[in-house]
């Protein structure tokens, strides 16, 4: 089982790109979804217990993606084969973010004004630790393809299972 994790920030493409992923028939976890997180002095982290119990669980063969962007997520770096920075310019970012109806997310302007910081000051730590960066000027179709080619599955090695977003 290879194990992906799919960060960046918000805006950038990362459930387009796991829904575009399950919808091909790989494994794909959403951890905005769920109990994946707990707060710690008001910010929201991912629950060791449940991201482990989530990775240990992962199917023998095939592939899990696992979306999400937390700052403990250093703390699961050994599970992941592969790290998968998704990024795009500033001015596509707030256009996405403000247009977007599947997430209210960054529509405030305090939101937005805190996701261009964090491209300032949380993205080159993602990047730093990162197998591959797509920036996602790209359709969809195309951010997939590279990301798998990247990680050296063929169209055909999917495996469905643990939660399709």
């Amino acid at each position: 089982m290879k194990r992906v994790l799919v960060t960046g920030m918000s805006g950038v493409g990362k459930s387009t790109l796991l829904a575009e992923l399950a919808a091909r028939g790989y494994a794909a976890v959403e951890t905005e979804d769920g109990d994946y997180h707990e707060v710690v002095d008001g910010e929201r982290l991912w629950r060791r217990d449940r991201i482990e119990e989530l990775l240990r669980s992962a199917p023998e063969h095939g592939v899990l993606f696992v979306q999400g962007t937390v700052r403990n997520q250093g703390l699961f770096r050994p599970w992941f084969d592969h790290v998968v920075l998704l990024s795009a310019p500033v001015e596509v970012l707030v256009d996405r973010l403000t247009r977007r109806t599947t997430n209210p997310y960054g529509k405030d302007p305090a939101e937005l004004a805190e996701t261009l910081e964090y491209v300032e000051t949380v993205e080159p730590l993602l990047r730093a630790s990162a197998t591959l960066e797509v920036v996602t000027t790209v359709p969809v179709a195309r951010v997939a393809d590279l990301v798998l080619a990247h990680i050296g599955v063929r169209s055909l090695d999917r495996v469905s299972g643990v939660r399709a977003c």
